[in-house]
């Protein structure tokens, strides 16, 4: 009988090594799509870390609202707020969709938002209320996607120059005549749309002229005040200066300022300062991708009349005991203060801040004084403004002089005049007007520019001027009666304001407060985003209605002052008028009225929460 083990022929074996490879290669797809499948959900499990940590985020109790209907999120914050009384942290609505998102404090307002709106009847409908999931880390999220990307083609990263001063490349001249070109187009769509929805403002509307764009009178060099970022650049290397993306787009990435032409050489030396500073210290440099370490970022504030040059150390604490953080702080001072004896500029004011998640109904992260003078001194219109911490002041002081000329110029006050400051700051327009006006009251929401404000009007000896700490639409109403109050018998009323409110412009009960108050004939609104400020520059100026009551003011005349060379924004000025009412205008005509119920909605759909506050 032959042996079953007999001896393979070599081209029998070469064969069926042939087909054991060939089996290896059909095993090995399954094994990279088990091992795909596992780096996905490892991914995946990143993009929700956030959720693990100490830390509350309101994501976690969060719902989906649907059947709303065609709504306004102005109207549904109303019935959420107002009239249910929860207390939200947030709401999303994407655009023209028919639900929302709402995202609360605790599990306990989550549970009664489910149980109160599932089934709720609001406006015809009847609502559905669900749990929703957390939304996913929106950096580890862009990363993911950029990992799939980045095989098929190689992204180009900005520089900073290109991030902060995209038209720097641009002779001047140039910058000037884009930027007018850019602001006479923004204005021809506001004056068309607002054709559309007041008919009764065409007369006014075809004598309203935009003058120019004026010039800085400091090109280069101009900011005052300047906000850096402590992370890493390109080459992993710890840095001090600016973000060349948010955090939202997935980007993380800072890059060093020292070819930036904007900033003053003191800012450039408080950023390289501060950045050997961080490269030294045992405490580490905060980074957002899992919120650890702990220097943050340094507000910088420098003076062009004194030199004065004011640093705020933003430190995430959250990681950090009380004996770390004295530790911190001592070593913070210990550094400017040896640092100063050889250095080309010198520290005069150094703070503490506390940069970590913000409680409930917590406006402003607190500052505390390290060493140094509390405050820095810088001058506009021949006036001394005391300057703290967090108090707004005008990021180009010499454009700053130009701008409020331009202001006082386009409302000519006289001796009879009573000037209402909404968003006043630390009173710089409030008392550049002084002067000019019979009396001026200012209002701001942070205490300490308030204070400011105050001091510097005793500081140049002005004598009538008030000035008012809280929200502008909480103000507005009492300081027009103080006006009223004041003025003499058988006198015509001469009552202008001025706003000069953050980049997402005013709230819309601040328009409506100023609207209704009928004393006020002129307005002059000062704009560093005209894009976002042309929603209030439409509710000044629609018809009247149940919710902006009073006669509308029309735009008479425009002019803007460039305090941002190098970069695309610009400060646009416009003064607003009104007439007095009669009894022809007290009703609408029909079409008008049409027109006014239409664009109320549309402005309900894209209002949001602006707070009337200073940045």
């Amino acid at each position: 009988m032959e042996s079953l083990s007999a001896e393979v022929p070599p081209e029998v074996e070469n064969k069926i090594m042939e087909v054991e490879e060939s089996v290896e290669n059909v095993m090995e797809p399954e094994e990279t799509a088990a091992e795909n499948g596992k780096e996905e959900v490892e991914k995946a499990g990143e993009e929700f870390a956030y959720l693990e940590r100490n830390e509350f985020t309101s994501e976690i109790y969060k719902i989906e609202v649907k059947n709303l209907g065609y709504f306004g999120i102005g109207e549904f914050k109303k019935l959420l707020r107002n009239t249910l009384k929860f207390d939200m942290t947030k709401i999303k609505a994407p655009t023209r969709k028919e639900f929302a998102f709402v995202c609360f404090r605790s599990l306990e307002d989550q549970q009664r938002a489910l149980e109160t709106l599932n089934g709720y009847k609001w406006k015809g409908k009847v609502l559905k209320a669900h749990s929703a999931k957390a939304s996913a880390d929106p950096l580890q999220k862009k990363r993911a996607a950029e990992d799939q990307e980045s095989e098929r083609k190689p992204k180009k990263q900005r520089t900073a120059v290109e991030a902060t001063c995209p038209l720097s490349h641009i002779p001047y001249d140039q910058q000037l005549k884009q930027k007018s070109e850019e602001m006479s187009a923004l204005l021809a769509k506001y004056t068309q749309e607002l054709r559309r929805i007041n008919p009764r403002a065409k007369p006014h509307l075809d004598k309203f002229k935009f003058q120019e764009v004026l010039p800085s009178p400091t090109v280069d060099g101009y900011r005052n005040k300047n906000e850096f970022t402590v992370g890493k650049n390109s080459a992993g290397e710890l840095v001090v200066g600016f973000r060349l993306g948010c955090y939202s787009d997935g980007s993380v990435e800072v890059a060093e300022v020292q070819d930036l032409p904007h900033l003053p050489v003191q800012a450039k030396w408080a950023a390289l300062s501060f950045q050997e500073f961080v490269r030294k210290s045992k405490f580490l440099p905060f980074n957002p991708d899992g919120n650890v370490g702990h220097f943050r970022q340094l507000m910088v504030r420098c003076s062009s009349a004194t030199g004065e040059l004011m640093l705020v150390a933003g430190v995430y604490s959250s990681n950090l005991s009380e004996d770390e953080q004295t530790e911190l702080k001592q070593e913070l001072k210990s550094f400017y203060d040896e640092a100063d004896k050889d250095a080309p500029y010198k520290c005069t004011s150094l703070y503490y801040q506390d940069v970590k998640h913000r409680e409930a109904g917590q406006m402003i992260n607190p500052v505390e004084h390290i060493s140094g003078s509390t405050h820095i001194t810088d001058t506009i219109q021949g006036l001394q403004f005391r300057i703290s911490p967090l108090a707004f002041f005008q990021i180009n002081t010499e454009g700053a002089n130009v701008l409020y000329q331009k202001a006082i110029d386009l409302v000519a006050p006289t001796k009879d005049t009573t000037m209402l400051d909404i968003c006043c700051g630390t009173g710089t327009i409030t008392l550049a007007f002084a002067k000019h006006c019979k009396k001026v009251m200012g209002v701001e929401i942070v205490p300490d520019a308030t204070k400011d404000a105050e001091f510097n009007a005793e500081a140049n000896g002005i004598k009538n001027c008030k000035f008012f700490t809280g929200n502008a639409d909480d103000f507005i109403k009492s300081m027009v009666r103080e006006a009223l109050y004041e003025q003499e018998v058988g006198k015509p009323v001469d009552l202008i304001a001025v706003v000069d409110p953050p980049r997402a412009g005013l709230h819309h009960r601040s328009i409506a407060a100023i609207r209704s108050a009928d004393a006020i004939n002129r307005l002059v609104y000062v704009s560093c985003n005209p894009h976002s400020a042309k929603r209030n520059f439409i509710e000044l100026a629609r018809p009247e209605s149940k919710q902006y009551k009073g006669e509308p003011f029309y735009p008479k005349s425009a002019v803007a002052v460039d305090m941002f060379p190098h970069t695309t924004h610009t400060e646009l000025v416009i003064l607003f008028e009104r007439e007095p009412k009669t009894k022809a205008d007290e009703k609408p005509a029909p079409e008008e009225a049409a027109a006014e119920s239409k664009s109320e909605t549309t402005a309900d759909a894209v209002g949001g929460e602006n707070t009337a506050s200073s940045t």
